[in-house]
C-alpha cells in the first residue's frame, strides 16, 4: 500500500533531535512529516536530564556544536507557539568541583576559555557561595554561566507542535521498516508497517536505534547504544542551585570503555526533585536495573552534597543513547543512497547539541552555507562504517 503525500521529507524518530530537525525544516518552508514506533519523546528523550552544556567537553568540533546550540536554544524556543513555549527554559550556569588535585579542572577550563567558553576559575569559597550545601572538601571549582537546562519530554513536545501549526504531521505508533529507492538509487519514500510514504528524502533520527535502522535502510552506520542511569528525589526546597558535577564527568563523557563508569552530576529540577547521575555502561540493550549501579550514583552523589545521605529517593531510570565509535555526532547527507540523512549519535549530549544539528541539517538540505563546520560529522568518516565499507 501506498499512502498519499505532499512532505519532501520523513523524519524517522520524535525524539528531540528528529523533533529539532523537523522544526527546523518546517522554519524554513520544508514540508515535513515525523514518524516513531512509540510515542513523541518516548525513548532516550525521556530518560534525559535535559542539559544544554559547554562545560563537559574538550575542545575540538563538538564543543563547536555545542556552543554554537547554546546559542540557537533560546532563538528556536522564541519560535514556539505560545502554548507550548514553557519548556522549564533555565539558563542557571554549571559548577564543576574538584576534590583532590585542582590542576587537572584549572588545565581544562584553560583549555575550553581558548575554544572561546566562558570557563571561570573560583575558589572553593566561592563555589561554598554558589551553592553553600557543597561538601567542604572542595579544592578547586570551574564555574560555567552558560550551562542551562530544559525539560526535554516538553521541549520535544513543543518542537513537534511548531511543526503541526505550520502544516506538518507527526504520527506515532508507525513502524519504518526501510527505505524505498528508485532504479537509480535515490530514495522515493519510508517503507513503513502501514504502507509506503512517499518522499523526496528520510532523515534517520532514530537515536540509540539508528545503527539498525541505517542497515535495513541500506546505508549502514555504527551508532551503538550506551545505558544511563538516573536517580530522582523526593520533591526538596532549592537546595541545588546549578548543574554541579565532579571533574570526572569530563573524562567519562569522552570515554569509550565499554565497563561500567559513573561520576557524580546533582541538579534541581523546576518541579523540586533532584536528579542524580550519571553512569555509561555498553550492554546493547540490556534495561535491567541494576542496583550496583545505583548505589554508586548514591554514594558518590553524597560525598558532594552530604546533605543528600538523608533524602528520599523517589525513582530510578535509565535510558540508551546513541553513541559513535569516534564519540562525535552523525548529521548529514548519506552519500551511498541520494536522499539519506542522518542525524544522531549524540550519546548523552542530544538535548544539548540539537537545536544546532536541526539547524545543520536543513542548511545542508537546502545547500546554504553551514553555521558550523559539518566535515567533522559526515557520514563517510572510517570509524562509522562497517569493516568492509573501509578496507
Amino acid at each position: 500500500m501506498v499512502l498519499a503525500t505532499g512532505y519532501d521529507v520523513v523524519v524517522v524518530g520524535a525524539g528531540i533531535v528528529g523533533a529539532a530537525c523537523a522544526e527546523a525544516l518546517s522554519t524554513a518552508g520544508v514540508r515535513v512529516l515525523v514518524v516513531d514506533r512509540g510515542g513523541v519523546a518516548g525513548g532516550t528523550t525521556a530518560a534525559g536530564e535535559g542539559n544544554v552544556l559547554v562545560s563537559d567537553k574538550e575542545p575540538g568540533p563538538e564543543l563547536d556544536l555545542a556552543i554554537a546550540s547554546r546559542r540557537e536554544w533560546p532563538a528556536v524556543l522564541k519560535r514556539l507557539p505560545e502554548r507550548v513555549a514553557d519548556v522549564e527554559w533555565e539558563p542557571k550556569g554549571g559548577l564543576v568541583v574538584a576534590t583532590t588535585d585542582p590542576a587537572p579542572l584549572e588545565a581544562f577550563a584553560e583549555v575550553q576559555r581558548s575554544a572561546g567558553v566562558d570557563a571561570r576559575v573560583i575558589s572553593a569559597a566561592e563555589a561554598f557561595e554558589l551553592e553553600p550545601l557543597l561538601t567542604r572538601a572542595v579544592t578547586t571549582a570551574a564555574y560555567y554561566p552558560d550551562d542551562a537546562q530544559l525539560q526535554p519530554v516538553l521541549a520535544a513536545t513543543a518542537l513537534l507542535a511548531a511543526v503541526r501549526a505550520r502544516g506538518g504531521e507527526v504520527r506515532t505508533g508507525v513502524n519504518a521498516l526501510s527505505v524505498r529507492r528508485s532504479a537509480g538509487g535515490r530514495a522515493t519514500g519510508l517503507e513503513t508497517d502501514a504502507g509506503v510514504i512517499p518522499c523526496g528524502a528520510v532523515v534517520n533520527a532514530c537515536g540509540p536505534w539508528a545503527g539498525a535502522f541505517s542497515e535495513a535502510a541500506g546505508g549502514p552506520i555504527q551508532v551503538l547504544p550506551r545505558r544511563g542511569m538516573i536517580l530522582v528525589t523526593a520533591p526538596l526546597p532549592l537546595c541545588v542551585r546549578h548543574k554541579v558535577y565532579d571533574a570526572d564527568y569530563v573524562g567519562a563523557v569522552g570515554s569509550g570503555e565499554a565497563d561500567l563508569q559513573t561520576s557524580t552530576v546533582v541538579e534541581s529540577t523546576r518541579g523540586g526533585t533532584v536528579l542524580i547521575g550519571s553512569s555509561r555502561e555498553r550492554i546493547g540493550f540490556d534495561d535491567a536495573v541494576r542496583v550496583n549501579v545505583l548505589r554508586e550514583l548514591a554514594r558518590k552523589a553524597v560525598g558532594l552534597f552530604p546533605f543528600l545521605a538523608d533524602v528520599s529517593v523517589m525513582r530510578a531510570y535509565g535510558g540508551f543513547r546513541p553513541y559513535a565509535p569516534d564519540h562525535l555526532p552523525v548529521i548529514g547527507a548519506d552519500p551511498r543512497i541520494e536522499g539519506l540523512w542522518h542525524a544522531t549519535g549524540h550519546e548523552g549530549a542530544g538535548i544539548g547539541l540539537a537545536a544546532s544539528t536541526g539547524r545543520l541539517i536543513t542548511e545542508l538540505f537546502l545547500g546554504v552555507a553551514p553555521h558550523v563546520d559539518p566535515n567533522p560529522f559526515r557520514i563517510d568518516r572510517p570509524a562509522l562504517l562497517p569493516a568492509s565499507a573501509v578496507s
